[in-house]
């Protein structure tokens, strides 16, 4: 049976990425972990690290009507009645490259009750020695127009303290506020004056942040960055680019078990249950495809 684990390395980098998901399952920086890992074997726990597609968060009771044609999706996250994260995190996706210091994996998903149309999603992780770049494309294969959404899944960490400690950059102007209960759609409000203005860095402490920003400040290139830093003096930087206008945060809070190990940092092309709302949702005509970028690295 092939291994589902590929081994990466450059400079003072090094990355496993797996199969399951289509997942970073460790990044490290002379020997430092920059992501929350996990095992090789097993369910991956809390998504770390897996690739969110066709859509990236939650989609309400896994119903949505596209084209006048109604679709249902399994739900997955029952206790919030949520088809969460997309069609492919459960999947082992192929490979289809793999080198030292690069791996390209593919997943292929097909039209029917939860989708309108064939989608192949591939990524590709190429570590170099100023970090980890990734890229997500997706292809209509099919012969429908398809809706579509993605995001990363990785839960960056800043250093050896507590995650309270930890000091976060975000340059985003708004969030979109969510029901406490199931995490869906309000409506969007501005950070100024809120616990979620993180413009300028300050500590975390014990804020509790599940939500989509937007409104992101970038540079001339048209990238953005989050930075989470320790009081160590280590730190951790995620970097996209303009085809993600979304970002979720997560402090990995959870009503059981060791919580707020990792920051989840989650660059999106849509917010959360886009497929009923239509807010910044993609449409993919037969034969299309849609790629971005992100670059996770040490500071």
């Amino acid at each position: 049976m092939p291994s589902t684990e590929h081994s990466l390395a450059s400079g003072p980098y090094t990355a496993i990425v797996t199969a399951r998901g289509g997942a970073l399952r460790e990044l490290r920086f002379r020997g430092r972990d920059l992501v929350l890992g996990f095992g090789p074997d097993g369910r991956i726990p809390d998504y770390r690290g897996v690739i969110c597609a066709p859509w990236p968060n939650r989609l309400k009771d896994g119903k949505y009507t596209y084209r006048g044609k109604a679709y249902e999706a399994v739900i997955n996250e029952p206790e919030r009645g949520s088809a969460l994260h997309g069609l492919a995190t459960d999947k082992i996706w192929d490979v289809r490259q793999a080198a030292g210091d690069s791996v390209g994996l593919t997943c292929k998903m097909t039209a029917g009750p939860q989708y309108p149309s064939d989608l192949e999603v591939s990524v590709t992780y190429l570590l170099a020695p100023d970090g980890l770049r990734c890229t997500v494309t997706a292809v209509n294969s099919g012969s429908a127009t398809a809706p579509y959404g993605v995001c990363p899944h990785p839960y960056l960490v800043a250093g050896p303290g507590k995650l309270d400690g930890w000091t976060l950059e975000l340059p985003a102007r708004q969030f979109l506020e969510v029901t406490p209960d199931r995490l869906l759609p309000v409506g969007m409000k501005g950070v100024d004056q809120h616990d979620f203005d993180f413009r300028s860095r300050r500590p975390l402490g014990a804020l509790r942040i599940d939500h989509a920003f937007t409104g992101i400040a970038r540079d001339r290139e048209g990238l953005a960055r989050v930075r989470v830093h320790d009081p160590a003096g280590t730190g951790v930087e995620l970097e996209w680019g303009a085809e993600w206008p979304w970002v979720q945060i997560h402090t990995a809070d959870k009503p059981v078990g060791p919580d707020r190990l990792g920051l989840a940092v989650e660059p999106m092309t849509c917010p959360p249950d886009a497929f009923n709302s239509g807010t910044d949702l993609l449409h993919l005509a037969a034969g299309e495809s849609h790629s971005a970028s992100w670059t996770i690295r040490a500071l």
